[in-house]
């Protein structure tokens, strides 16, 4: 990571961008340099954050070998590492009293999945829900989805203990990573950012964001909305 002392003031760099649009007027290439400034701060302190959380100690064994449902049978959390020393689960909202699975979740799993086989060139990575194995299969095969690994935790076990049911035993997201090293799986980082945590007039969400969609309406003149979410279907 770059010393902050020996990065370039932000503004400067902005000065230097040099790009220009047809027909824009100096009042919006002011306004558009000062707010370039603020996207290339923001990128150093994504990274400032990333770099926080690589040095995070180690984290808290995982407590048991949770066993789950996958198409081919029955397997064991440890074997979702598959070859590699990481793993990355998401909390699908999809258990058994819903009638159909949450569309937000739906949405960022439908982002994620042409996203799975580069994922996992680095890490592994599973979709954990507490809907039948084959129920989760039919609503894939339904939404067109490929390539996201998916898993059936009908017993909730992982799901309890990694904070993807309620407090009344309804489904939360949630988005779990975790370590396997000299032998020992341990938990190394949860998004913990949610309604308590929101400031006044936001909708409750983590940083980084994990939706490619709201990234893409962040960067237009009608940006997310407090009372529009993704729908299973239009």
């Amino acid at each position: 990571m770059n010393d902050v002392q020996s990065l370039r003031p932000a503004i400067e760099l902005a000065m230097k961008n040099g790009v220009r649009f047809p027909n824009e007027s100096a009042a919006y290439r002011e306004a558009r340099d000062a707010l370039l400034a603020e996207e290339i701060e923001l990128r150093r302190h994504i990274e400032r954050v990333a770099e926080q959380r690589r040095r995070l100690p180690p984290g808290g064994a995982v407590p048991g070998n949770y066993t789950f449902e996958g198409e081919n049978g029955p397997i064991s959390f440890e074997d979702l590492f598959d070859d590699k020393e990481t793993l990355v689960v998401y909390s699908y909202m999809f258990g058994p009293e819903r009638e159909r699975p949450c569309p937000m979740c739906t949405s960022l799993l439908s982002s994620w999945d042409g996203e799975v086989p580069d994922i996992r060139q680095r890490v592994s990575f599973a979709v954990v829900a507490r809907s039948p194995i084959r129920r989760l299969i039919d609503f894939r095969e339904e939404r067109g989805w490929h390539h996201l690994p998916l898993y059936s935790d009908m017993e909730g076990e992982y799901s309890r203990d990694y904070h993807a049911l309620g407090a009344n035993g309804s489904d939360d997201a949630a988005f779990n990573v975790f370590t396997r090293r000299d032998g020992t799986m341990r938990h190394f980082w949860s998004q913990e950012m949610g309604a308590v945590t929101a400031d006044p007039g936001q909708d409750p969400r983590g940083a980084p964001d994990l939706m490619p969609l709201w990234t893409i309406l962040d960067a237009t003149p009608e940006g997310r909305s407090p009372h529009w979410y993704p729908k299973l279907s239009y």
